[in-house]
């Protein structure tokens, strides 16, 4: 048993432990949480490493260091640790991402050697909902994506990533990790839009799901489509087949000067309860 205060790689054999703090913030942790509920604690099959930070001779807090640097239920003490482990890695991620105040002192700590970064985003408000909205009838027209409608689709979400992230999703490989993703997203049965003559007009997808809780992503609307009110029929559509089909909560986090996206959420029930913070590469 480790006596002292110190950090490591965590393994399979940590899982029970890793998956005690991950759940004990079933909503903040739901991106990672429902990674190590498929892939476990292995590096080859979870897409990164989970870092552990010990006290006393106990797992305290988690670091996901994969295309994500992610602080998980981690301590003033902790960040300090992650932050000497990531230096002396090396930059390996294209963002770090995770509740406002650790990802803030993490950054703070490792911007001298990885800054600068390209955006900053640092204050993301994180909103929930239990409950479908009471005066806000969902689209009818919102469905599944099928399999066979991928091409469909890409379209509307590489524009959907270009415009949130800053950079085109098909830069470096040409999209293929990208690609493998929505693939993957749309297999599941998790990727909803409405579209109408063969355009997307709307689209949104629930990415992270546990038992517990689920995220909400890549909401969009067609820029010729803004404006009437799909956004807000859309997601009731989308909460409909979340509450139903997924999990009892359902949140997601929203750039804090999107004052029209955090309007149209408001409108449908969601309430903020924290914020994320995100630092893109």
């Amino acid at each position: 048993m480790l006596t002292h205060t110190t950090t490591r790689v965590l393994d399979p054999g940590d899982l029970g432990a890793a998956l005690a703090i991950l759940e004990s913030e079933p909503v903040e942790n739901a991106f990672v949480t429902s990674r190590v509920q498929v892939a476990g604690l292995d590096p080859w099959r979870l897409g990164g490493e989970m870092w552990g930070w010990y006290a006393e001779g106990r797992l305290r807090s988690l670091c996901y260091s994969g295309a994500n640097l992610v602080p998980i239920c981690a301590t003033p003490d902790a960040v300090r640790a992650f932050a000497d482990r990531a230096r002396r890695t090396g930059r390996r991620c294209s963002s770090i991402v995770g509740p406002a105040e650790p990802t803030a002192q993490l950054w703070r700590l490792l911007e001298p050697n990885w800054g600068p970064a390209r955006d900053v985003r640092a204050h993301q408000p994180l909103m929930v909902t239990e409950q479908l909205p009471a005066d806000v009838e969902p689209d009818p027209r919102v469905r599944r994506i099928r399999k066979n409608e991928l091409d469909v689709i890409m379209p509307a979400c590489v524009a959907m990533f270009t415009e949130e992230v800053g950079v085109s999703p098909l830069a470096g490989d040409g999209g293929l990790l990208y690609q493998a993703r929505v693939a993957e997203i749309v297999g599941a049965g998790r990727c909803f839009a409405r579209i109408d003559d063969g355009r997307v007009v709307f689209k949104a997808e629930i990415g992270a799901a546990t038992d517990q809780a689920c995220q909400i992503q890549g909401v969009w609307v067609d820029p010729e489509y803004r404006g009437r009110g799909l956004s807000e029929t859309g997601m009731a559509a989308v909460l409909r087949h979340a509450l139903a089909d997924v999990a009892p909560v359902v949140s997601l986090y929203v750039n804090d000067y999107n004052t029209a996206a955090r309007a149209a959420y408001r409108r449908v029930g969601f309430r903020e309860v924290g914020a994320f913070m995100s630092v893109l590469f």
